[in-house]
C-alpha cells in the first residue's frame, strides 16, 4: 500500500510537471510575447488574460468539491489537463476573443484541477507522510519551471523582438507537452476500493459500465452540494481559517508577482540591452531552481511539527523581504506598466543581472516556504475536509492573485512591494497564531 501510494504521488507530480511546464513558460512570458505581437486586430493583455484565469478560478473553487465528487479526482484532473492544453494552443494563432475565451475555461478548469490534486494527495498520506509527500510533489511540479524557460533564454537570447516562427515553434512544443501531462493522469491507481466497488466486484459488474451506481453517484452528489457549501461557509467562519486567510491572501499576490510580473520587468529593463529577452527564461528556471530547493529541504527532510513549519513560514517572510528591497533598488520603477519593451525610468542602482537573478532564486525559496507549510497545516488540520479546505485555500490565494494581477499594470513596481511587504508580514503573524492555537489543542487533547 505504501509504494502504490508513493507510486501515485510521482505520477501526479509528473503530470503536473508537464502540464505547468507548459502554462508556467506561458504565463512567464506571456505579456512580453503580446507586446511582440504584429497584429493590430489583437487588442489583448497578458495581465488581464491572467487577471480573468485566477479571478474565474476563485469562484469557481466553491463548485470544484462537487465535480471532484461526481466523477472523481482521477478524471477531473484529466479534463481539466484538457483545457489547459487549449489555453496554450490560442498563442500559435492567436486573437483576442479566443484568448480571454480560454482564459475563462481555463480559469474553471484550474479549480476542478486543484481541489482534485489536494483531494488526492491528502487520499494518498497520512499524518506521518503529509510533509514527504507534499514536498515531493511541490519539488516536481516545481522542475516545471526550468525546461520550458530554458527554451525561452536559447531562443530568446540576444532578440529585441519576437518573430511568430518562434512564437509558433515554442507554443507547439508546450502544447505537446500539456497534453503528454493531462494523459499520464489516467495511468494513476486507487488506493482503497470504495463500498460500491467491492460491492460491483462481488456481483460480478464491471465499475465502469455500471450506468445506475454512476446515476446514484451525482444523484449523491448533487444532494451533497449544499452539504458542501454549508462545509465550505463553515470552515471560512472559523478563526483557524480566518487566520490563515491572511497567509494564503499573501501567496496569492507574491505569486502573481512571480509568475507574471517579475520577469516582464526584468524583459522590459533598458540596462539589460539585448540580454533582457533571454533573462526572462533564466529568471523562470533560477526561480523554479528556489522552489525546489524549498520544497526539498522543508518538505522532504522537515519532520511534521509545528514548530518546523513556524521556522520555515518566518524564513520565508525575511526571504522575501530581502528580495523585495533587492528588487526596489535593482529594477527601474515604471518596469511593469511600459506599454513599449523598455524602461524609461532610472532604478537607484545599476542594474545587476546577478542581483536579479538572486532575487528570483530568492522569490521561488520563499514561495516554496510558505505554500509547502500551508498545504502542509491544511492537510493535518482538515484531513477529514480535504476538498472544501483546499477549495478555500486556493479560493483566497486566487483572487488575490487575480487582483494583483489587474493592477500590475497600472502601479509601479514600488507599490507593489510595499502591498507585499504589508500582506506578508501580517499573513506570517496570523500563521503563527494558528500553530499557537493547534498546539494548545493538542496539549488539551494529551491532558484529557
Amino acid at each position: 500500500m505504501a509504494d502504490l501510494r508513493i507510486y501515485n504521488v510521482v505520477i501526479l507530480g509528473l503530470g503536473f510537471l508537464l502540464i505547468f511546464t507548459a502554462f508556467t513558460t506561458c504565463g512567464n512570458i506571456e505579456q512580453t510575447i503580446v507586446k511582440s505581437l504584429d497584429n493590430d486586430t489583437f487588442t489583448g493583455s497578458g495581465y488581464h488574460s491572467l487577471g480573468i484565469i485566477y479571478g474565474i478560478f476563485s469562484f469557481s473553487n466553491l463548485l470544484a468539491p462537487t465535480v471532484v465528487a461526481i466523477i472523481g479526482p482521477q478524471f477531473t484532473m484529466f479534463f481539466s489537463g484538457i483545457l489547459y492544453s487549449g489555453y496554450v494552443a490560442v498563442f500559435i494563432t492567436p486573437s483576442t476573443w479566443s484568448f480571454y475565451f480560454t482564459s475563462v475555461l481555463i480559469g474553471i478548469g484550474a479549480a476542478m484541477l486543484w481541489t482534485a490534486q489536494g483531494h488526492f494527495l491528502v487520499e494518498n498520506s497520512d499524518a506521518s507522510t503529509i510533509n514527504r509527500n507534499t514536498g515531493m510533489f511541490w519539488a516536481l511540479l516545481q522542475c516545471s519551471m526550468l525546461f520550458g524557460n530554458l527554451y525561452i533564454y536559447f531562443d530568446w537570447n540576444g532578440r529585441l523582438e519576437i518573430s511568430d516562427r518562434s512564437r509558433k515553434t515554442i507554443f507547439t512544443g508546450l502544447l505537446v507537452t500539456s497534453v503528454l501531462g493531462t494523459l499520464s493522469f489516467l495511468v494513476l491507481r486507487k488506493t482503497l476500493p470504495t463500498e460500491e466497488e467491492m460491492l460491483n466486484e462481488e456481483e460480478g459488474q464491471p465499475l465502469l459500465s455500471s450506468r445506475m451506481m454512476y446515476k446514484q453517484r451525482a444523484n449523491s452528489a448533487v444532494q451533497d452540494a449544499k452539504s458542501e457549501f454549508k462545509t465550505i461557509l463553515q470552515l471560512l467562519k472559523t478563526k483557524t481559517k480566518l487566520l490563515l486567510s491572511c497567509c494564503m491572501a499573501y501567496s496569492g499576490l507574491e505569486l502573481s508577482f512571480y509568475s507574471g510580473v517579475y520577469g516582464t520587468c526584468i524583459g522590459a529593463t533598458t540596462e539589460f540591452g539585448a540580454a533582457a529577452k533571454g533573462l526572462i527564461g533564466i529568471s523562470g528556471i533560477v526561480v523554479g531552481i528556489g522552489e525546489i530547493v524549498g520544497g526539498g529541504v522543508f518538505g522532504l527532510a522537515c519532520k511534521n511539527n509545528r514548530f518546523r513549519r513556524t521556522s520555515v513560514v518566518f524564513l520565508g517572510m525575511v526571504v522575501h523581504f530581502v528580495a523585495f528591497y533587492l528588487i526596489y533598488l535593482n529594477i527601474p520603477d515604471d518596469a511593469p506598466v511600459v506599454l513599449k519593451t523598455s524602461t524609461l525610468n532610472k532604478p537607484y542602482l545599476t542594474p545587476s543581472i546577478s542581483i536579479a537573478l538572486l532575487c528570483s532564486f530568492l522569490l521561488g525559496l520563499g514561495d516554496s516556504c510558505f505554500n509547502t507549510q500551508l498545504y502542509s497545516i491544511l492537510g493535518r488540520v482538515y484531513a477529514e475536509q480535504s476538498a472544501p479546505a483546499f477549495a478555500i485555500f486556493k479560493f483566497i490565494q486566487s483572487i488575490f492573485a487575480a487582483v494583483a494581477f489587474f493592477y500590475s499594470g497600472y502601479l509601479l513596481l514600488t507599490w507593489q512591494l510595499l502591498i507585499m511587504v504589508i500582506l506578508g508580514f501580517t499573513g506570517t503573524l496570523c500563521f503563527f497564531m494558528v500553530e499557537r492555537i493547534q498546539n494548545f489543542s493538542v496539549d488539551l487533547q494529551q491532558e484529557y
